[in-house]
């Protein structure tokens, strides 16, 4: 008997024929038994699927009384008809054996276009998801108990499907890393924002020139006042580099985790304009930003701030966070020399190159500082300068 239902319509039938519910239990039922896990029913569409089943005559509304107290919602329970098709179409679901066409495969069989680091630190993110996955489920299972047979049997099998993977994932792992300690892989270089990004981080422009930003993520610690003399200044970019390296030493512990620390950043504006080319520093506002690879997390970025905030005792370093930023296209060249010498490229930027193309900032002007000034003379150091930028609005639009 092909009842036509989907999972989503036969798991909401099998609970109305449990016992008459109003949508509300419904949501309250499936998040106890841990549901969501295996189907995807959000609340907004339980009224939805409802109105389905009751089209279908296999649920009807009904003045019976549920659990609750509010008399005002709507109950449903299921009808005969109802009964019959649930009974048919789980007995179905218990005897097919369907494929299933997990998104991992597709990852496995592109793998060889992914660097051997990059994959190595995807299945790391992989695996920490399934650890926390797993502990979700036993923390459902254990609120729920005791449970009748059945939704044990729910629980079972999930954890069982996730265990499973998991030992999948770990052998794997395990595999690919005994590959290369044999020779069967070159050693893994860790990650290098200037050499993945080498057009943004190594230009060889030193006039104005559109380049296009893919979205990053930084480590960031934001402020107002003169560089060269604040001492937040000084505190911000002390507790950005204590998070950078404390995430980067926890990454050398991980296969396919390490990175190479990247340059110091900035983002930088002022209420007035001018303050820039009058190098009114004092009034300059701040982002100082370190660039993060790409898998790096919110939770590592938060253990690691920990972990260097009790070792290093750095009051800034509670206020570092996590900024994505997505620029896009941007007007981009290499100042060579000192900071202080950029006046007249912005000069050029603002009043020749953007209205020669049409075009206009749409963000912060945007620093990456190559050299380190402390080492370097001034006339050696080399500054990416960066202003994103988009076409202007045309003549009359508001």
């Amino acid at each position: 008997m092909d009842t036509g239902l989907t999972a989503a319509e036969l798991t909401l039938l099998g609970l109305l024929v449990e016992q008459p519910r109003h949508g509300y239990e419904l949501d309250a039922v499936i998040a106890e038994r841990g549901m969501r896990e295996w189907t995807e029913i959000g609340f907004s569409s339980i009224y939805y699927l409802l109105t389905r089943l009751r089209e279908r005559g296999l649920i009807e509304q009904t003045e019976g009384s549920t659990s609750g107290s509010d008399k005002r919602r709507k109950v449903f329970a299921a009808t005969a008809e109802g009964r019959r098709a649930c009974a048919a179409a789980a007995e179905e679901a218990l005897a097919e054996l369907r494929p299933v066409f997990p998104r991992v495969l597709v990852g496995l069989a592109n793998q060889p276009a992914v660097d051997r680091s990059r994959v190595l630190a995807a299945l790391e993110r992989r695996s920490r998801a399934l650890a926390e996955r797993i502990e979700e489920v036993r923390r459902a299972e254990a609120a729920g108990e005791p449970g009748p047979e059945f939704v044990r049997a729910i629980f079972d099998y999930s954890l069982g499907q996730l265990r499973a993977e998991q030992d999948w994932l770990e052998r794997y792992r395990a595999s690919l890393g005994e590959a290369r300690r044999q020779g069967g892989e070159p050693k893994m270089a860790p990650y290098d924002v200037k050499k993945e990004l080498k057009e943004l981080y190594a230009p060889k422009n030193t006039d104005w020139a559109v380049v296009d930003v893919p979205p990053q993520q930084f480590l960031a610690v934001d402020g107002t006042g003169n560089p060269n003399t604040a001492p937040a200044y000084t505190r911000a970019v002390e507790a950005l580099y204590a998070v950078a390296y404390t995430l980067k030493f926890a990454g050398k512990r991980s296969e396919g985790g390490d990175f190479v620390v990247g340059p110091l950043e900035g983002l930088w504006w002022a209420d007035r304009p001018e303050a820039f080319t009058s190098r009114a520093k004092d009034s300059w506002n701040w982002t100082m930003l370190i660039s993060l690879p790409p898998w790096i997390t919110e939770e590592q970025v938060e253990e690691a701030r920990q972990t260097a905030l009790a070792k290093k005792k750095l009051p800034a370093v509670a206020e570092v966070r996590r900024l994505t930023l997505h620029e896009g296209p941007s007007a981009q060249l290499l100042h060579i020399g000192p900071y202080d010498d950029e006046g007249p490229a912005l000069h050029r930027l603002h009043h020749e190159y953007l209205p020669a193309h049409g075009l206009r900032p749409t963000a912060l002007h945007h620093e990456v500082y190559l050299g380190d000034p402390r080492r370097a003379a001034p006339e050696k150091l080399r500054t990416v300068v960066r202003q994103p930028v988009g076409p202007e609005p045309e003549s009359g639009a508001r």
